[in-house]
């Protein structure tokens, strides 16, 4: 399939990018890499445009002729999102909709849409269950959150009234890096909790603060689920058969199924890299939850999908790979 990839020089995009090659389609990168690096993908396939850009993203769709869309193009920091809201708004927003607009303009009716755990809110709180799936009530606490859930809102309406296809994916915490080291996760400013923790047994980054031991957890961290990015992009492969068998607007949880302490990530990072992780404790952060992990059960039975990675070693292994040679 003709695939174009927005947010293909991202974290996950340039994964994605990597597979879809890998299993013979022809992906297309979109990217204004504001976040995204050039070097992540190859340079024939790089297409500098911005989704705020109307008239760049008509051209790119007019030039090619595209089967599907996967779009992971976005703004995700969820502090600045809550400073500058209007920014977020306007890119994951409006930006969504200017693509979504545009490929109706070229009869393109298949969508691959990244989300986020974060539209669930704190979804323990009260259920009485640690364990996260698509039926949990959607309350987002933050700008970032309530604009990706605005999309997911607007493709079910798309769907009802275009017969537009599309299949939306919440991610729950995307980590690793490709085993082959050649592509990885490199934020500025990074925010997520294995980069960091590897950074600081580097030295490429402060010592890691871990927020809270005193939670309702083994060991009084909380606990999350981490998910391989490569198996990330094998269930965005595995939504492009599935849209050509089904119409309407699907939503799945992507995630391990398996939670993971903070201090169990330390103990794991140091029993891979053969080194302590220089840490201190500080206190909690408000809104952060006790236990968060994902029922991916749907995605299981639907795609056929299953993570190969579900060992946190292994995720930190393919980490520590990247981070040892970082060259973007």
């Amino acid at each position: 399939m003709n695939v174009l990839v927005c947010g293909g020089a991202g974290y996950i995009g340039s994964h994605m990018v990597k597979l879809l090659q890998l299993q013979g389609h022809s992906p297309i990168v979109f990217d204004n890499l504001s976040t995204g690096h050039e070097e992540a993908v190859p340079p024939e396939l790089l297409v500098l445009g911005d989704l705020r850009d109307k008239s760049s993203l008509r051209r790119v769709l007019a030039e090619h002729s595209f089967d599907a869309v996967m779009h992971f193009a976005a703004k995700s920091i969820v502090p600045e999102s809550v400073a500058e809201p209007a920014a977020y708004y306007e890119n994951n927003v409006v930006g969504t909709l200017n693509l979504l607009e545009a490929m109706r303009e070229e009869g393109i009716q298949r969508f691959v849409f990244s989300s986020t755990a974060a539209v669930y809110g704190n979804p323990v709180a009260g259920t009485g269950s640690s364990l996260i799936d698509e039926q949990h009530s959607l309350a987002p606490l933050n700008p970032y959150g309530r604009s990706k859930l605005q999309v997911e809102q607007a493709l079910q309406d798309y769907a009802q009234a275009y017969g537009f296809r599309s299949v939306t994916f919440r991610y729950f915490n995307a980590a690793g890096a490709d085993p082959s080291g050649d592509l990885g996760e490199s934020h500025d400013p990074e925010t997520h909790l294995i980069p960091n923790t590897l950074k600081a047994i580097l030295g490429t980054g402060p010592q890691l603060k871990v927020f809270g031991d005193d939670y309702e957890t083994p060991d009084g961290t909380c606990v999350r689920d981490y998910i391989h990015v490569n198996d990330l992009a094998d269930a965005h492969l595995r939504a492009l058969i599935h849209m050509r068998e089904n119409e309407g607007a699907h939503v799945f949880n992507l995630g391990n199924g398996l939670g993971f302490s903070v201090k169990e990530v330390l103990n794991a990072a140091a029993e891979v890299t053969g080194r302590e992780v220089p840490h201190e404790m500080a206190p909690r952060r408000a809104g952060d939850a006790a236990v968060l992990v994902a029922d991916s059960a749907k995605a299981r039975e639907v795609l056929g999908w299953a993570p190969e990675f579900t060992d946190v070693r292994q995720i930190i292994e393919t980490a520590w790979r990247w981070h040892n040679d970082q060259r973007f």
